[in-house]
């Protein structure tokens, strides 16, 4: 696997554009979240598919899907950020964030399982903590089950991040948001329930909702528990996708007092409620959920000519599985 380019900084998030052995392209992305210095948080990002098949309409990384990446691939990457920043593989970080949710959906790919299998080996010390992101594909329940098992037996105390991507209420809209058979509401709740042991972090809900579809905080609490699931908000990112398909996003940067009201509705039907705005900056760096810098027409025009990575001075060496 080779570093093709990469963009952003290292005071907020730089997304790497890697090269498998088989010519694909996928992304990983590091990153602090503010005001959080790095030794507080550290967050990686890892892919765990080429591309991604769902295809959601607000996703850049879907529709060019090409098949699943190995343990050892999706190693690599958390192998090459940590190398890059910590040349001898001791994390400082008090919470070292790994979450599987860049190009893909993990509950895809099996290999995620033996990753998280072996990385408290891997990384001895460090303050490993794992997220899942997932919309939880109708086929896939042995691979949940399986996380299940492996939370409880590797990532006890809260030190694992469950995340269900729902980003609606009503199940015709979801349909549409997430274009794959996917569990219901209440096969989620019920794995959720099952999945949720005493000291775990509670589970999310994910919302990233255009306007005009429903989310509607009495129908999430007559399924859902909030004693052991809680609800995030985001927007919808400005991606190529969403742009395509006239998308506008519910929760809006620009109006906090529209999003207060929101919130405050989740709040009221008793969910613990985070409203998830990022810096808006991530949206020129490309490092947020969603987008694909690959695609973008940045990438492409520095593609186009050769020797710009060259004067970014960007290109590296093969990277290989340690």
């Amino acid at each position: 696997m080779r570093l093709l380019y990469t963009t952003g900084d290292d005071v907020l998030a730089r997304v790497f554009v890697l090269e498998t052995s088989d010519g694909a392209r996928i992304e990983c992305v590091e990153s602090v979240q503010p005001p959080l210095p790095r030794e507080r948080k550290w967050v990686l990002i890892v892919s765990t598919l080429k591309g991604c098949p769902v295809g959601c309409p607000m996703c850049d990384a879907g529709g060019a899907y090409a098949g699943r990446l190995s343990e050892e691939e999706i190693l690599a990457q958390i192998d090459f950020m940590v190398r890059r920043r910590y040349p001898s593989r001791d994390i400082p970080a008090a919470m070292w964030k790994i979450q599987f949710a860049r190009m893909g959906d993990p509950a895809f790919n099996d290999a995620v399982l033996h990753v998280l299998e072996r990385l408290p080996e891997r990384y001895p010390g460090s303050c490993v903590f794992p997220s899942i992101s997932t919309v939880a594909p109708a086929n896939r329940g042995a691979f949940l089950e399986t996380l299940l098992e492996i939370k409880n037996r590797r990532y006890p105390g809260g030190r694992f991040q469950m995340q269900f991507s729902i980003h609606s209420t009503d199940e015709s809209a979801r349909q549409w948001l997430i274009p794959t058979r996917t569990w219901s509401l209440e096969q989620i709740a019920e794995f959720g329930d099952r999945f949720h042991a005493p000291g775990d972090r509670k589970i999310t809900l994910n919302f990233a909702p255009p306007r005009g579809v429903p989310i509607d905080p009495e129908v999430l609490a007559r399924t859902f528990s909030p004693e052991r699931f809680l609800v995030k908000l985001t927007p919808v990112n400005p991606t190529h996708s969403a742009a395509r398909a006239g998308m506008e996003s519910l929760v809006d940067p620009a109006d906090p007092v529209a999003n207060t009201r929101i919130v405050e509705q989740f709040r009221a039907a008793g969910f613990d409620t985070i409203l998830s705005i990022g810096e808006l900056r991530e949206n020129d760096i490309g490092s947020n959920c969603g987008m694909y810098v690959a695609d973008s027409i940045t990438y492409s025009r520095l593609q186009s000519t050769p020797s710009s990575a060259e004067r970014l001075g960007t290109r590296q060496p093969a990277m290989t599985p340690s």
